[in-house]
């Protein structure tokens, strides 16, 4: 008999159908056992009873553990009382794997020793509901630009410089040279704008930063458009254009997801365009009067950004950073040469920076002096510089992380649990 997913049971009513899948959890009632089958795309009731079957399937069934692969045929009845409104009444079982001793069991487990067996964690109905919004963020990404007529550009892992500053940099031979895992792909997707004038880029990204908090990775995803002829105040509507439409979506799509995490869903509905924006100087000054003794000129970490962000119920943008604490190739101020013609979006309920952008240098000058100040190799930079040579244009850009973005949506603490195999300082396994 063909096999049918569970997402498409509902069609399947009054008939007898196959499902594979495993066992999520059985309780017993005498002659029946209760049988909560899952199978990727869902979940169902399977209701194995000595009548349907025979006593020693039922025996059998008893002694299965937690889970076991199995194939299950039997006919589907709409039941509003089982999770997900269907249930099945067996009428074979067949064990494919009996799996005696899972490590994970419903009692309360700690961090380490979940994420040391987190290629089990993954089944868990957290993991899967977080890892599902995951995957519906990338689709509403993806499909926001594709629709927007960006061309998607893949940028290299492997790199020959720094993007981000050279502190944080993981190293690798390349055939006797030095080569980087990549920071950014933005360098990249400014070359692009030359052949496609939309582009953006979506893939993994490095940083060797020697943190434990809850907000960094040492690995993580991260989608990056670019625009030509776009100056900051239009990447900052594209922003939250973006953002609006992927909160959105989520909110459409994944309702179940949400309510497995118990994610209050008020807070998202609220974030609907315009978003608020400040300058730098205006959020010193909204720190200031919060109570704490910051310097202009600091840059902002993880706890000046909540507090910032607590006092919007949606996501803020700051922008005109001092140019001191941003990166060589963006663009000054014209008006005041001490700032960065720069945005971040800051997530509220504590979650921080999602997005950071900027306008582009587009100067050849400008950028030979800032590639020296920042003591960057000027040979690795000599094809970025062409593109200052031959055609320049204003131009301007972002990176959205993923996972930073995920945690808000999904209203979990972590970043760890945002990817399915986290990579922290100390964590290279599994």
């Amino acid at each position: 008999m063909q096999q049918v997913y569970l997402s498409r049971i509902a069609g399947h009513v009054g008939k007898s159908v196959t499902i594979k899948g495993w066992l999520q959890n059985r309780r017993a009632g005498g002659k029946v056992q209760f049988l909560l089958v899952r199978d990727g795309t869902g979940e169902i009731q399977v209701v194995v009873s000595a009548a349907d079957v025979g006593q020693d399937v039922v025996e059998m069934v008893d002694h299965l553990g937690q889970e076991s692969s199995i194939v299950v045929t039997g006919e589907v009845k709409e039941d509003k009382r089982a999770p997900g409104g269907y249930e099945m009444t067996a009428a074979s079982i067949e064990v494919v794997q009996n799996a005696e001793g899972y490590p994970i069991t419903p009692k309360e487990h700690k961090s380490p020793f979940l994420l040391d067996h987190r290629h089990l964690w993954l089944r868990s109905s957290r993991q899967r509901a977080i890892l599902k919004i995951r995957a519906e963020v990338i689709r509403a990404l993806r499909d926001f630009f594709d629709s927007r007529d960006f061309t998607l550009l893949d940028a290299p892992i492997l790199s020959g410089a720094a993007c981000e500053g050279t502190t944080t940099l993981f190293e690798t031979d390349y055939f006797g040279n030095k080569a980087y895992l990549t920071q950014s792909g933005q360098l990249y997707q400014e070359a692009g704008i030359g052949a496609f004038g939309k582009v953006y880029c979506f893939g993994p990204t490095f940083r060797a930063e020697k943190s434990k908090t809850r907000r960094h990775l040492m690995e993580f995803w991260m989608l990056e458009p670019e625009v030509a002829y776009a100056d900051l105040d239009d990447i900052m509507v594209l922003a939250e254009d973006m953002v609006a439409s992927v909160v959105a979506r989520v909110l459409e799509t994944r309702q179940k997801e949400l309510a497995v995490l118990e994610r209050d869903t008020a807070m998202l509905e609220k974030v609907t365009t315009p978003f608020p924006r400040i300058t730098y100087s205006e959020a010193v000054e909204h720190l200031r009067t919060g109570g704490l003794d910051i310097e202009w000129g600091k840059d902002f970490g993880g706890d000046e950004e909540t507090i910032l962000a607590k006092r919007f119920d949606k996501p803020v943008m700051v922008t005109r950073y001092p140019s001191a604490l941003k990166a060589f190739y963006m663009s000054r101020d014209p008006e005041d040469e001490k700032l960065a013609l720069c945005v971040d979006m800051l997530a509220p309920e504590g979650y921080g920076e999602i997005v950071g952008g900027s306008q582009r240098e587009t100067s050849l000058e400008e950028l030979e002096q800032r590639i020296a100040e920042h003591g960057l190799p000027k040979d690795a930079f000599q094809w970025y510089l062409d593109l200052r040579r031959y055609g320049s244009v204003p131009h301007s850009g972002y990176g959205i992380g993923l996972e930073r973005t995920v945690s808000w949506i999904c209203g979990i603490r972590h970043l760890r649990e945002a990817i399915p195999f986290p990579r922290l300082m100390n964590r290279l396994y599994p």
